[in-house]
């Protein structure tokens, strides 16, 4: 494999500096760029130790076998924060086994890493984020791999996300693994995928953890999760979504939220302190029920429903999962927090359903050895007057799914 090495990028940085003095910001953009426009199949690009600043997004096509590469997470930082052109940082497309590894993008006037159309993607040890506050102006996902196969997130951090942190959307094959995700409205979200795993990451301070989302309209219905040994720990941030986004409807106060979705097996997570829902497992139907306002994200996709969009979720195994929560109150600034507090006060749901099931298929969920916890069917389907707390209707076991990397 070749190996490109930027010497005379890392002798700007290196020269004059003092090894007390911080590295000031640096623009190796047109050089760079140059790199990436230069590279073959196959090869390293280097990127030295330094804070660098960029004006344009940095743009990979058609490469295979390509790694990109920083001198550590801290060590090496791109900043978008002066960008004038384009939305994404980083723009990969048509490409297969690209490698992220050991650097941190930030501050990208809309999403800091975007692929697509690729087979083949790996993020290692690399941070996205965005600096200062949270804020609806931020880009919209930190890490933004759709209609790909092959993905692997792994030891990432994403930070201020104003819809998710990591995302993958209308992609097979995914394992989402060992992240820190915070300050986004979404830490981790899969939408419209099939085959993911996502275990061992630390999700907290989010307004919603985990969300594993279908939505109509869109290339592909998503299948098929493992979502196990999570912490999902205090997810109460306000939410901070663009007024009309999907996440906005999400409470501030959530764990996991599965929507839309089937064939979900859910166990072994700590999921604690969040204020609102521990879990919640609802169709479609409600999310336009609540959500659909005109013009809205909701309302597109919405008109894009037909015959093979199918809103009930169904097949979810939730087992052996931890609850707790310190907050006597849900969230009052969303509907769904307001209906826990007329109809659960003191006692809120660690796990809420919303009760609509289908109608020509048979319903499968089951529930087994959470320990002690707070269970709601809030039966929306019938204006909420059969709702229930009795979680022993869903003790059953309805089969583990296989790995999907044994």
């Amino acid at each position: 494999m070749k190996y490109l090495l930027i010497f005379a990028l890392a002798l700007t940085v290196a020269c004059g500096q003092k090894e007390e003095t911080p590295l000031s910001w640096k623009s190796i953009e047109a050089d760079l760029q140059t790199w990436l426009i230069q590279a073959q199949d196959g090869d390293t690009i280097a990127i030295p130790e330094g804070n660098f600043m960029f004006e344009n997004p940095l743009i990979l096509d058609g490469l295979s076998d390509v790694i990109i590469k920083g001198a550590g997470m801290g060590k090496t930082i791109l900043s978008f924060e002066m960008q004038e052109s384009g939305a994404e940082g980083i723009r990969a497309a048509n490409c297969k086994n690209l490698v992220f590894q050991d650097f941190t993008v930030q501050d990208a006037a809309g999403d800091n890493i975007k692929i697509t159309d690729t087979n083949g993607i790996r993020f290692t040890n690399v941070k996205s984020q965005w600096t200062g506050e949270p804020s609806q102006e931020n880009g919209a996902y930190a890490f933004y791999p759709v209609l790909c196969k092959n993905v692997v997130v792994e030891n990432c951090i994403a930070i201020g996300s104003s819809d998710a942190g990591i995302y993958v959307g209308q992609s097979d094959s995914v394992i989402i693994r060992n992240n820190e995700v915070y300050h986004n409205v979404a830490g981790i979200e899969s939408e419209n995928s099939r085959w993911v795993e996502i275990y061992a990451n630390n999700a907290h301070h989010n307004t919603g953890g985990i969300l594993i989302f279908d939505l109509p309209g869109l290339t592909q219905s998503g299948h098929t999760t493992r979502v196990y040994d999570n912490d999902v720990i205090s997810n109460n941030h306000e939410n901070f979504a663009p007024e009309g986004n999907v996440v906005a409807i999400v409470p501030p106060g959530t764990g996991i939220m599965m929507m839309a979705t089937r064939n979900i097996e859910v166990f072994n997570n700590r999921i604690h302190h969040n204020r609102t829902i521990g879990t919640a497992l609802i169709s479609y139907v409600l999310v336009e029920i609540f959500g659909a306002e005109e013009g809205s994200q909701l309302d597109s996709a919405n008109a894009k429903v037909n015959e093979e969009y199918d809103p009930y979720p169904n097949y979810v195994y939730f087992h052996d999962n931890e609850f707790k929560n310190k907050h006597w109150f849900p969230t009052f600034e969303n509907d769904f927090g307001l209906l826990f507090l007329r109809y659960f006060t003191f006692n809120l749901p660690d796990f809420a359903m919303d009760g609509i099931w289908p109608e020509d298929e048979e319903f499968v969920m089951c529930l087994q050895n959470n320990g002690e916890f707070n269970f709601a069917n809030i039966d929306a389907a019938n204006d909420l007057e059969g709702r229930s707390t009795n979680w022993r209707d869903y003790d059953c076991e309805y089969g583990v799914i296989d790995p999907i990397y044994p």
